[in-house]
């Protein structure tokens, strides 16, 4: 529609089972640099190639904060989107992500409970060998209909 922006929440009305988002992004320095800044977690295991090259590892690993930081991304970005909510993780994280490397994650709805205001929503990433970096589930409050019928909130988060 011409003038119309385009909407990405998606309300629980439209959501379906097997809805699906995935993201691909490389891990860089800055994001680490950044990460330390914020939570001013200074493990050698995440920062120092000397210390991790003495571990089982053999190299510097991702904190898995910022792996859950990509997911919450994902459902805050894209699904369901701006308005979402995480009430509820259970993330496995069976391998770690190494610095550089690339990391892919999909999301997928898997119950939605229209009743209660949730969806739960599987998650599963790999890293850029194919090997499995997190697993598990997500329960998200997806974003409510605004009560007010010109409420525009949102329009300039487009």
């Amino acid at each position: 529609m011409i003038g119309k922006k385009e909407s990405w929440e998606e309300k629980i009305d439209e959501l379906k089972n097997g809805d699906s988002y995935t993201a691909s992004s490389a891990i860089e320095d800055r994001d680490l640099l950044m990460y330390l800044g914020l939570t001013d977690d200074a493990n050698p295991l995440y920062i120092q190639h000397d210390y991790a090259s003495e571990t089982p590892y053999k190299r510097p690993v991702v904190p898995t904060v910022m792996i859950f930081g990509k997911i919450s991304s994902i459902i805050s970005m894209h699904l369901p989107g701006p308005g979402s909510h995480i009430i509820k993780q259970h993330l496995n994280y069976p391998k770690p992500l190494f610095h550089y490397s690339e990391i892919k994650i999909t999301a997928e709805i898997s119950l939605i409970n229209k009743r209660d205001h949730f969806i739960e929503v599987n998650i599963v990433g790999y890293d850029d060998d194919g090997d499995e970096i997190v697993n598990g589930l997500v329960t998200v409050r997806p974003p409510y209909e605004p009560k007010s019928m010109n409420a525009s909130s949102l329009e300039n988060f487009y």
